[in-house]
């Protein structure tokens, strides 16, 4: 652990006040790479995050966009700012209007992240607009900003003019930067979805939307538990996931086990918030169908149902509870265990 830990950070850190504090001390103290990767969602290196020292709290996740775009340091401490302000100034329409970004204020926004290069993005465009004019014509008060990611100004007007919204210039590359910083993007397509007044409602738009293609949910509040789809399994490389296993077969049991685990998942939620961190843990329910059976086939887990797992894709690790009944307390100790880094992992 300590060798690990010294080949990323250096033999030595100094901490806010001077004072000089070996790694491998830290190692000692049960301080984890992969604990680090898990808190601060990190999905792709290299990753550069920085952190007020004296609450912990995350200022950007994108720092290497900071650096990039800020290398005097001018804008530092580089902390968030209000969606209204980084998004400040002129937007586009595909027919070539123009209007200011205050149009958006009082309306739901979608802050949509993607490239015409990328196939799954061409592909979430042609849902998205659909959803957009059925909100639309349900009478909400919603927009979609597009920042672009194309490699070139006439991609990006070729990819625009499939879009119904508006959009940041594409010349305008420190706003688009400033969008990315804002949300930590890293990677495309990402949908986040804003209330009336900026705040994020959801980060997981792009999963909402192919989830709920009636936009009956419209503007998709995060639910504790998930059921285990197509379209959200992409959640499961986010960090530490807990997966109950049923058999869906038996009717009512996948309904069954989001009320069993729904509390619990509230609770942590609620605790984590508390501290405006995200939850260590998202929370699923899977049935039987082709996707879990590759799932089980992947992470090679028992045939068992119900089955009662943590998940940690991005650490190749398992935790597995095989018992015939599932209970809240046999729920809540597993996830206690878990926290307290009380289980011992199997490899993936």
């Amino acid at each position: 652990m300590a060798g690990a830990l010294t080949d990323v950070l250096g033999e030595v850190l100094v901490s806010a006040d001077g004072e000089e504090v070996s790694v491998s001390a830290l190692a000692a103290r049960g301080v984890s790479l992969l604990k680090l990767w898990n808190k601060y969602r990190v999905s792709n290196i290299p990753s550069l995050i920085f952190i007020d020292a004296s609450t912990g709290k995350v200022v950007c996740r994108n720092g290497l966009l900071v650096i990039r775009d800020d290398p005097e340091g001018l804008e530092f401490p580089w902390g968030p700012k209000p969606f209204s302000e980084v998004a400040a100034g002129p937007l586009l329409r595909n027919n070539g209007q123009t209007l200011d970004s205050s149009a958006l204020e009082g309306s739901h926004v979608g802050v949509y992240f993607s490239a015409h290069w990328c196939p799954p993005c061409r592909s979430l465009t042609r849902v998205l607009v659909e959803s957009y004019r059925k909100i639309k014509e349900a009478g909400q008060k919603f927009e979609i900003l597009f920042v672009s990611a194309d490699r070139s100004e006439d991609s990006f007007k070729q990819y625009f003019s499939e879009m119904p919204w508006v959009a940041v210039p594409y010349a305008d590359e420190a706003r688009r930067s400033r969008l990315n910083r804002l949300y930590g993007i890293q990677g495309i397509p990402t949908l986040i979805v804003l209330d009336s007044k900026g705040d994020v409602i959801t980060r997981q738009g792009r999963v909402e939307v192919l989830n709920d293609i009636e936009c009956r949910e419209f503007p998709w509040h995060p639910k504790p538990v998930l059921e285990l789809t197509d379209s959200n399994a992409v959640q499961l490389n986010e960090g530490p996931c807990l997966v109950l296993f049923v058999d869906s077969e038996d009717d009512g049991e996948s309904e069954a086990a989001k009320q069993l685990i729904q509390p619990i998942a509230e609770k942590i939620i609620a605790k984590y918030k508390a501290k405006d961190e995200e939850a260590p843990l998202l929370f699923f329910v899977a049935g039987e169908d082709d996707m879990t059976d590759s799932l089980r086939d992947y992470t090679n887990l028992p045939e068992a149902a119900p089955l009662l797992t943590i998940l940690d894709m991005s650490a190749r690790a398992k935790y597995v509870m095989d018992v015939e009944e599932i209970t809240p307390e046999i729920v809540e100790a597993f996830v206690s265990d878990f926290l307290a880094d009380k289980l011992k992992p199997e490899p993936i």
